[in-house]
């Protein structure tokens, strides 16, 4: 549960973010462990600082900032007691979101593993009335999403939020809007009450493009990405949050330092709370550059809006796939396969693909939707700001529910009655690939280390043939992603493969699970 103190200063500043340099909380556990996050103006004479606190009983605090002559900010000590939470949820029972390490997924503090499933709403907490905007998450809590991307500023698709307001203005030297993150708090507070963990951009990246000019990780200098950056995290840190630390951004190339000074700016040298990820532009891999960023919990890619041939070939063989086994373990998810809806070509099928087949890619950690109507907070008669006229789509509301939207919940609760967090990427299994003569009937594997596990991702309608290598008797049904259901498989083996046609002529998946005769 967040903890969240104020503090009057006697001073009143021209400009906080630069004029104090530092205001630090120090913590002490009730087993007097060491904590440390930064507090942050917000208002006049009123600062703050949230802590999400991992102990129960008595915590100590002391504050330090470098105006000592401040005494409303330096050596103001305090106490407060953390009692058990009386929710339920497992972002409280089981705790924060962490990264294990030599590990390839998420998990909550307890070691829970946590498989992360984001319905992305750039705009949502921007432009969403409260009552819109709990429908939503309720939504999307209730079909197994675990997780809501958005933004946190004005960016290229929402110049201001639905008051107008702007987080900051300025550049070289900017200056903090509190009201405009007062109206985001209760959006991101709503987030977790329905049990969901908040991601937010903290700097939208697009370096190219219509609206660039208003995306804080392309024009902000770095001293002022990273200013922003720290105030974002200092606000939101009591709250359950992944960071994206960059949105929809070029980190490559004439990019990667100024990335990676950033990301050590914000991240490298002060604890922080929450896992941090990227999330770079359409087609891009950014993890041999940034495979030894010690920041970085998340190598986050999009594999973008199309689906076509050559977007089928690079998630399915290209970098990703290619790369991942030469990295130290990081968890790797698309954060935006295609959009539902986008250009009006992508429909749910095309949805389903690009999400299993980005799941099957990597050991499994997770994957994103997006519908066009849902990202941009699209209500009838509006349009969506520097992107193409999408007159005729579907407002949020309806997207919602989608066909895609629906079935990306029946992935999430397909993988989470499987110890999902063990399988790897075993394509080797296959005796025959029918998509290297078709890409979009490429058949995607994983399997448990010791083969008491192994799916097939079938996208159309034909015979699997796997290499049974352990020589396990399997027991096998069919998951039907469209409709969520399960079917008895029934298997043929001969010569050491196992043969299997799906019922149906959608995609399936073919769970083979070891005979417990065996056992």
């Amino acid at each position: 549960m967040k903890f969240d103190k104020s503090f009057t200063s006697q001073k009143v500043y021209d400009n906080p973010l630069y004029d104090v340099e530092k205001m630090e909380v120090h913590l002490t556990s009730p087993s007097g462990r060491k904590k440390q996050v930064n507090g942050f103006w917000d208002g006049g004479a009123l600062w703050r600082f949230r802590f999400a606190p991992d102990e129960l009983g008595t915590w100590t605090y002391t504050t330090v900032c470098s105006d000592e002559s401040n005494k409303g900010l330096h050596r103001v000590n305090g106490s407060f007691t953390s009692v058990p939470h009386q929710s339920k949820l497992a972002i409280y029972t089981k705790g924060s979101i962490t990264r294990p390490k030599g590990s390839y997924h998420l998990a909550h503090a307890d070691g829970t593993p946590f498989f992360y499933v984001a319905g992305t709403a750039w705009n949502g907490p921007l432009k969403s009335t409260d009552e819109e905007w709990c429908t939503y998450l309720e939504h999307r809590a209730r079909n197994y999403y675990s997780v809501i991307q958005f933004a946190t500023t004005q960016w290229r698709g929402a110049d201001a939020n639905r008051l107008g307001q702007v987080a900051f203005e300025g550049s070289g030297k900017i200056r903090i809007n509190p009201a405009f993150f007062q109206h985001l708090d209760k959006k991101i507070d709503e987030i977790n009450r329905y049990g969901l963990v908040a991601a937010p951009v903290l700097l939208w990246a697009l370096p190219f493009a219509d609206g660039r000019e208003l995306n804080p990780g392309y024009y902000l200098p770095d001293p002022d990405a990273i200013l922003l950056a720290r105030y974002l995290v200092a606000r939101y840190g009591g709250n359950q949050v992944i960071w994206i630390l960059g949105g929809d951004g070029q980190y490559e190339y004439h990019y990667e330092q100024r990335w990676k000074n950033i990301g050590r700016g914000v991240f490298g040298e002060l604890q922080h709370p929450g896992v941090v990820s990227l999330h770079p532009y359409g087609s891009s891999w950014i993890g041999d550059e940034y495979a030894n960023e010690e920041w970085l919990d998340i190598v986050g890619y999009q594999s973008g809006h199309n689906n076509d041939e050559k977007t089928v070939t690079w998630i399915t063989e290209g970098p990703v796939v290619k790369g991942w086994q030469q990295l130290p373990p990081k968890a790797i998810i698309n954060m935006e396969p295609c959009y539902e809806e986008i250009f009006f070509k992508i429909a749910d099928r095309d949805v389903r693909n690009a999400s299993y087949w980005s799941l099957f890619a990597t050991p499994v950690a997770g994957i994103a939707y997006g519908a066009n109507g849902i990202w941009s907070w699209l209500r009838p008669g509006e349009t969506i700001l520097n992107h193409e006229d999408a007159t005729g789509t579907h407002p949020w509301y309806e997207s919602i529910n989608f066909q895609g939207s629906m079935q990306v919940g029946y992935l999430s609760a397909f993988f989470q009655q499987l110890e999902w967090w063990r399988l790897r990427p075993a394509n080797e299994l296959l005796a025959m690939q029918p998509g290297i003569e078709e890409p979009h009937q490429f058949v995607s594997l994983l399997k448990a280390p010791d083969y008491s596990t192994i799916l097939a991702y079938i996208p159309e309608k034909s015979t699997a043939r796997i290499f049974n290598r352990a020589g396990y008797t399997y027991e096998g049904k069919w998951f039907n992603p469209v409709s969520n259901r399960y079917t008895k498989a029934s298997l043929l083996v001969k010569q050491g493969i196992i043969e299997a046609k799906p019922p149906t002529g959608n995609d399936m998946i073919l769970v083979l699970k070891k005979s417990k005769r065996q056992e």
